[in-house]
């Protein structure tokens, strides 16, 4: 299983494209916990996270999470922004696709 976490401003604007992810998930047959929390909660997951994709609204802080993804016990995660037009359209697949990628799983 694979868990995929979406950083946002106050962790409530990514729920729906955490639902429609969830779906795109479930319709591919893969097993994936994804989660949002404001970027002030994700240091605490990091841990147990397998990559990150931040919500174009707080893209300029995403220096700062790379470099807690680079220094985790586990080891590094990646870390990425939705696109803009994904994200505004809530297109659950693409983001989906894009975390898959990041985690070489296409």
């Amino acid at each position: 299983m694979r868990t995929i976490l979406l950083v946002c401003a106050a962790g409530m604007s990514t729920s729906l494209l955490v639902t429609k992810m969830e779906k795109a998930a479930e319709e591919k047959g893969i097993e994936a916990k994804i989660f949002a929390l404001p970027f002030t909660d994700a240091p605490r997951v990091l841990e147990e996270v397998d990559c990150i994709l931040l919500g174009p609204q707080v893209r300029f802080q995403k220096a700062e999470i790379e470099k807690l993804a680079q220094s985790r016990k586990a080891g590094p995660i990646p870390v990425d922004v939705i696109d803009m037009r994904e994200y505004g359209t809530m297109n659950g697949k693409a983001v989906l696709e894009k975390a898959l990628k990041m985690l070489g799983d296409m």
